[in-house]
């Protein structure tokens, strides 16, 4: 198998692997009293995907997993909060890999992308909740983004700095194809 082949071979069964992380992993979170929710468990495999398989990848895993998750589970619920999750995850994904591509292959350059997709995906999660919102009759505030985006998500926040570059290294160390 030639090397470009094997490589997208890779990436789409490591894809594959992140959106089934999607469907699970907030079973395992929504264990966690209080602040289950707040770990925000969807982004990290969206992220891991930007990070690992690049932004085409991520960005088709984070549209889809939060619309598979409701028809699987009935959770998040479809309008607005898997609409607007659609829109932030693609935005992670895309941001992740595109910022990686585009900086020097060093350890901090994951931080980099990690921080920089993070603030991307909230603002785009931002304007696709006052646009739904706006479709639905409603109002989404200053204040209810700044609560869902950032002031409700510190648990998630900390958590993604703390891991997924420590995970993205070790994949990228014990497999080369995916640097």
């Amino acid at each position: 198998m030639k090397k470009t082949n094997k490589a997208n071979v890779l990436k789409l069964a490591v894809s594959a692997a992140c959106l089934a992380l999607c469907m699970v992993l907030p079973f395992i979170t929504g264990q966690i009293q209080q602040i289950g929710n707040m770990l925000c468990p969807m982004h990290i495999p969206v992220l891991l995907c930007g990070l690992l398989c690049g932004p085409a990848y991520a960005g088709l895993v984070g549209a889809i997993a939060p619309l598979l998750r409701f028809m699987l589970f009935g959770m998040p619920k479809l309008y607005p909060s898997a609409a607007g999750m659609c829109f932030e995850l693609a935005a992670y994904g895309i941001a992740a890999g595109m910022i990686l591509r585009a900086l020097p292959k060093k350890r901090s350059s994951v931080y980099a992308a990690l921080i920089g997709a993070m603030l991307i995906g909230r603002a785009v999660w931002g304007v696709a909740m006052a646009a739904l919102m706006g479709l639905g009759g409603g109002a989404f505030t200053m204040s209810a983004f700044l609560a869902g985006a950032f002031a409700n998500a510190v648990p998630g926040i900390i958590v993604h700095i703390l891991l997924i570059p420590v995970i993205v290294m070790a994949v990228q160390k014990a497999v080369p194809e995916l640097r």
